[in-house]
């Protein structure tokens, strides 16, 4: 492949500042620069003198913070390539939880085979792509690294948005509460006042009774550490029974409509869904 140019266009860097996952904005760190999102990929392709796009420069956008890398790639690249340019690039080193998708005519939700060529499966411009967490470990308390967990924090908490991971109540509150933790730190009622999370989401359907108990549970949570209320976060996470499940339509041996689950344990059956 050569030398890899990474080019970043991020107006909320300016000034030493970077606007993170939950909409707030925080003075920048070497660890989270740019990380504050399962980004999406989008491509543009460069022609040579003779007009075959021999270089596509990838461009990374992570969604909420506006930021863009391009990443010029060799087409006859293969998956695993681009996964190792995103991955260096957030200051991943366990990479084998996480993965590539793309939508083709039909499945909106294709993993990218990592061991072929890209071009083998998108034959249209510009190519697509989304970066996500595609093995959940079961015990995230294991994992190594501090900055893999929080990558792992933003899978989850876009499966909850999306809806992929129902919760109670109770849940979302106490989840919402290790987010606001790990992004402000502690309570503070001179700085925050009573209106500080009127830009945070939590949940789907987000009401004033569920932040209202969002900011009493952030209160009891002085003086834990942005690392420690991630993997608080995901100690309670990971008890939800769908935590980690992927959902495929099916049917049965009677031609019912059913729900396959694969998940680190196997293969779960929902039906009545």
């Amino acid at each position: 492949i050569g030398k890899v140019e990474l080019e970043e266009v991020n107006p909320h860097l300016l000034g030493g500042r970077v606007e993170n996952h939950l909409g707030k904005t925080t003075p920048s760190s070497p660890d989270r620069d740019s990380n504050l999102d399962l980004p999406v990929l989008s491509s543009r392709a460069q022609h040579d003198k003779r007009g075959c796009a021999s270089t596509v420069h990838e461009t990374l956008e992570l969604a909420l913070s506006e930021s863009i890398v391009s990443l010029g790639l060799q087409r006859k690249c293969k998956g695993q390539e681009l996964l190792e340019k995103v991955c260096d690039h957030l200051n991943l080193l366990e990479k084998d939880y996480f993965g590539l998708t793309y939508e083709d005519r039909h499945d909106p939700r294709v993993w990218l085979e990592m061991d072929k060529r890209i071009a083998k499966f998108i034959k249209n411009e510009p190519w697509k792509f989304n970066f996500e967490v595609k093995f959940y470990p079961p015990d995230p308390a294991q994992l190594q690294e501090d900055i893999t967990r929080y990558q792992l924090c933003l899978q989850i908490r876009n499966d909850i948005l999306m809806g992929k991971l129902p919760c109670s109540f109770v849940t979302h509150a106490l989840l919402g509460s290790y987010l606001v933790q790990s992004e402000i730190g502690d309570y503070d009622p001179d700085e925050h006042g009573r209106t500080y999370l009127k830009d945070f989401r939590f949940a789907p359907n987000q009401t004033p009774e569920l932040e209202e108990k969002v900011m009493d549970l952030h209160r009891t949570h002085k003086g834990q550490t942005p690392a420690e209320a991630e993997l608080h976060y995901l100690e309670n996470a990971k008890k939800l029974a769908m935590y980690g499940v992927d959902l495929h339509p099916a049917k049965d041996s009677e031609g019912v409509d059913i729900m396959l689950g694969v998940c680190a344990s196997g293969l779960l059956v929902y039906r009545d869904r």
